[in-house]
């Protein structure tokens, strides 16, 4: 039984040499599958996100323009609604002192056409 336990204990020491042997780290340069796939997903969000960042900004200059270019119409035809409400309260302006003109010169022919008192 000697041989049999020796043969045993060879067998043994066998497998637990070549489960060692798996068991050793693979050389750090050489990446394993899913590793590499890891890093290409890593990759992929990165570019992802700043693309998006850049997007995200170019929209925002669009949007700061769009607003500039707004605001500058807006003062523009609120200046020009001023000056035509401006011409057109010196217009009524003139028409309301012709007419008081009107009505001093019709008062002042009726006093000299009635009768003195």
């Amino acid at each position: 039984m000697t041989a049999m336990t020796t043969m045993r204990g060879a067998a043994a020491a066998v497998v637990m040499l070549a489960l060692l042997g798996g068991c050793q780290k693979k050389d750090d340069t050489v990446a394993g599958p899913a590793e590499a796939a890891g890093r290409r997903l890593d990759e992929a969000t990165d570019k992802a996100g700043r693309q998006l960042t850049e997007a995200a900004q170019q929209a925002n200059q669009q949007i700061t323009d769009a607003a500039k270019e707004t605001s500058q119409q807006i003062n523009k035809a609120t200046d020009a609604a001023g000056d035509k409400l401006n011409h057109a309260t010196e217009a009524a302006g003139k028409k309301l002192e012709q007419a008081g003109e009107k009505m001093q010169e019709k008062a002042r022919e009726r006093e000299a056409t009635s009768p003195a008192k």
